[in-house]
């Protein structure tokens, strides 16, 4: 989802500010509801300069911004959500299959 904001209840997550210009360098193995690393279910975020997209390949995840109070249910697809040091966190609805891929900018 480029460029679009979605939620689930509360603040939407905006994605306005997705650069256009990044290019994906290193992606997670695919996880699950039982797999998922547990890093992933608390607070955590990026490195500078790093973005990343989930990818829900089946079921559904909830995104919350740590940030802002934004949280979102995010169905299968590819959403672009994940900014540079930005604190965040996700929790599986149910049966999930995803990836995470991350993201740096192009320069010319």
């Amino acid at each position: 989802m480029h460029g679009k904001s979605y939620k689930k209840g509360g603040k939407a997550i905006e994605t306005e500010n997705w650069p256009k210009t990044l290019s994906a360098y290193k992606k997670t193995p695919n996880c699950t509801e039982v797999t998922v690393p547990k890093a992933f279910l608390q607070a955590h975020a990026t490195k500078d300069g790093v973005w990343a997209r989930l990818h829900v390949l089946e079921g559904c995840l909830t995104f919350f911004d740590d940030v802002t109070g934004a949280q979102s249910l995010l169905p299968t697809g590819i959403h672009s959500c994940i900014f540079p040091s930005r604190k965040h966190h996700i929790a599986p609805e149910g049966q999930v299959r995803f990836f995470v891929e991350f993201c740096r900018l192009d320069y010319p």
